[in-house]
This record gives structure tokens, sequence and C-alpha cells, in this order.
């Protein structure tokens, strides 16, 4: 049998045990591990021993656990609340104020947090209820919380360029900084859109009326912006610290870690019952990317062992006789059908031994396309019919939303995402300037 058949069998017998529905780390890595063994006998078990030793010796996966015990001690702690009220009050004038100002309060958990289901959580325990309960159309804000929540994996820290930057051996900081400023541009094109659509129909996101208005005083207002600037402040001893040179990566999640830990015992509101479910979580999520992770890497060895990367690019640039861009469109296509049924973990660690060696042979910018794939995600989860966000928030809507009213929630802003991917594919400097500056390249 040829290499290339092996390749062949190897990734379909991995789709086929993913489709009946087995663990992704368990296919994934028992594929790896089984066609080591079949192809180099007892030599080929040092292939995942050596994936195994090659993650726990990497210092930068020590941010991965900080960041979700941050993100989720802030969640179960409830400061985000405070940061919710606080847009509530000074967007509430606006014609779609509330919406603008959730979209701004996800933009906030998600660089708190860099995962998409705890900006989700937030979105629809606070800030769905209270839109609704002000006459906002239930099809506007279940989109703009979908389209919010998305941005957890973008905005650094995002845990999604930690686990790309293992996979492509590409430094997390530089695309941490790489996804700051297209995170900012899609926020910025869902608020223009909220905008738009609220000023052309004003009863999708009505403002507060006057009676509401003048019940809140400016010392309430202020009060409100004091309370709101503890989880900036928050984002901003990490963030800053690490981007002005004072503190690394890893001490910056330590730093982050703390001062989420260090506010919520200020407020009062640190006890044994949160502090229980922040670590239980914390562990739960943590154990789960280590071990997909670590089937990635094993799998990946075989594969490019294989010489997989060279046949596919002999298959798309010489026989087929694609442009580079060409096949780059062709891979982002294929990772918005397998968002239909993956999540975004499952997606880099599938196609990650074929992509990422492919697109730099392609001569293509292996930070510019950590971004590309990440915003890609987002469009994926989003996606109808069976989008991973969609029923996320099924899942945690009240029952008068039903499951049409989320598909057509979403798709306005899912053409929204992809005119942003298109600018950042037309103009890379979105996404490159920030670490090229910093990094004096």
């Amino acid at each position: 049998m040829s290499y290339e058949m092996i390749a062949l069998l190897m990734f379909s017998t991995m789709m086929l045990m993913l489709l009946t529905g087995q663990r992704v780390f368990g296919a994934i890595g028992f594929v790896g591990a089984f066609a080591a063994l079949f192809l180099w006998g007892d030599g080929g078990t040092v292939m995942p021993f050596s994936a195994a030793i090659k993650l726990m010796k990497w210092y930068p996966l020590l941010t991965l656990p900080m960041f979700i015990f941050m993100g989720y001690i802030m969640s179960e702690s409830r400061i985000a609340d405070d940061l919710y009220e606080m847009f509530h009050v000074w967007m509430g004038p606006v014609k779609g104020g509330l919406a603008i100002g959730t979209i701004f309060l996800m933009v906030v958990i998600s660089a708190m947090n860099g995962l998409s289901v705890a900006g989700m959580a937030i979105g629809a325990t606070i800030a769905l209820p209270e839109l609704l309960r002000r006459n906002y159309d239930k099809i506007m804000v279940t989109g703009v919380i979908q389209a919010g929540s998305s941005l957890g994996i973008l905005v650094p820290p995002s845990v999604v360029l930690v686990l790309y930057g293992m996979i492509a051996r590409q430094p997390v900081g530089q695309l941490w900084l790489a996804g700051a400023l297209p995170g900012l541009l899609m926020a910025s094109l869902f608020i223009l859109y909220i905008w738009i659509r609220c000023t052309f129909q004003p009863n999708l996101g009505p403002p507060l009326s006057k009676q509401e208005r003048e019940k809140i005083t400016w010392g309430k207002k202020f009060k409100l912006l004091r309370a709101g600037i503890l989880p900036l402040a928050i984002f901003f001893s990490m963030t800053g610290l690490f981007v002005m040179g004072v503190t690394s990566l890893v001490e910056s999640s330590a730093v982050g870690a703390t001062t989420a830990t260090l506010a919520a015992l200020f407020k009062k509101r640190l006890n044994k019952d949160v502090m229980e479910k922040t670590l239980r979580k914390t562990l739960e999520v943590t154990c789960m990317f280590m071990w997909i992770i670590l089937a990635a890497l094993c799998f990946g060895a075989v594969f490019d062992g294989l010489g997989a990367v060279k046949t596919i690019k002999f298959l798309f640039v010489d026989r087929m006789n694609l442009s580079p861009w060409e096949v780059l469109i062709l891979m982002q296509i294929s990772y918005i059908i397998m968002g239909m049924f993956l999540d975004d973990t499952a997606m880099l660690v599938i196609v990650a031994p074929l992509y990422i060696p492919l697109v730099g042979s392609l001569g293509f910018d292996m930070i510019w396309y950590g971004v590309l794939y990440t915003i890609t995600c987002q469009i994926a989860y989003m996606t109808p019919p069976f989008g991973y966000n969609l029923f996320l928030m099924r899942a945690m809507a009240p029952p008068e939303i039903s499951l049409i009213d989320i598909y057509r929630s979403i798709i306005p802003f899912v053409f929204v995402m992809t005119l942003g991917l298109v600018l950042i594919m037309i103009f890379p400097e979105i996404a490159l300037w920030l670490p090229n500056w910093y990094y004096g390249k």
C-alpha cells in the first residue's frame, strides 16, 4: 500500500469514528498511535510518547488553565453583572443602545475569558432576559448574543489561538496581538449593523423611555461607571503588563487569574460554592484541551511522516492547477462545512496536519492564517443548520425563542462576519500591523 493510500485510510478512519460519536481525542489519538505501530512496529510507539513529552514541556501551555480559571471566576462571581448594568444605563438612550452595550460587554468578557462558551452563558443569563424585558426584538437580541460571544475565540487572550500556536509552532504573543484589531473590527461591524438596523426599524431596539431616563440620576450613573471599571481594570492589568513588556505571557495569565480572584474577594462574592464550581469547570476544560492537543500532535507526526502534505499540494497546485488563493479559499469553505458538526478545537486538530504545513508551503503568513482560521471558525459556529453555537443558544434561551428564531437571528451576522473575513484577507495588515510593530518586524 502506498503512503498516499495509508494517509487517506487514516483520515477516512478518523472521520468515520467521529461520525459514529466517538470522543474527538480518542478517535484522533487512536488512529495516530495505531498507524505508527502498524507502519514502524514497536519503534512507532515512540511517536505518541514524544508528542506527550513535547506537550508537557511546552511552557506557554500554563496559560491555558490560568485564563480558563479567570473567565470562570468572573462568571461565577457575577462581576460581569456590574459591567452590563453600566452599559445599560449609559447606552440605554440610544436606539439599539442596549444591544450595542451587549456587544461592548461581550468584547470585554472575551478579553477576560478567551472562550465563546463563557460569553454565551453570561449573555444568555444576564443580557437576554433584560433585553427581552425592555421590548427588544427577540430575533435581533438572540443574534446579538451569539455574534458577540463568538468574539471570545478571537479577542486576546484567545484559548483557540493558544492551541493554534501550539500546533502550528507559532508564538502565542504574536497571535494574540494579530487577533486584537480584527476582533475590534468585527465588533465595530456588529455595532454598525445594529445601529443602522435600529435606526430604520426602531421597534427592533427601542431606547429607554423618558420616564426611565429621568429616574437614573447622574450619581447612579457614576456609581455604576465605577463598578464597571473593575472588570476593565482586570483586563488591562493583565494585557497592559504583557504589552509593555513587564510580564511574560505566562506571568500575565497568572496576574489575570490572581486579579480576578482578588476582585471577587473585594466584592464579597468569593465563597466556597463559587470556588468549587470555578475549579471544577477549569479542570474539566483544561483536561479536555490537553487530551485533544496530545492526540493532534501524535496524529500530525505520523501524517507528516507519510508526506501527506506534499501529496495534497501536488494534487491541488500541480494537477488541478489551482492558485494559492484558490486553495486557501477552498480550505476556508471546508472549515465552514466541518463547523456544522464539530467545535473549533476538533476542526483545528483534524485538519492541522494537512492545512498548516500546506499554508506555509504556499507562501502565506502563518500568523495571518491563524486569524483567518479563527474567524472562519466563528462563522462556522453560527452557520445553519447545524452550527455548534446555534444549539448551545437553544439550550440556554427561554422557551419563547424557538430554534427557527435562532436560525433567523444569526443570518445577518454571518454576512457581517463574512465581510470582516474578506476585508482581512484583502488587507492582511489589519492582522499583522500590531504584532509587526510591537516586535519590530
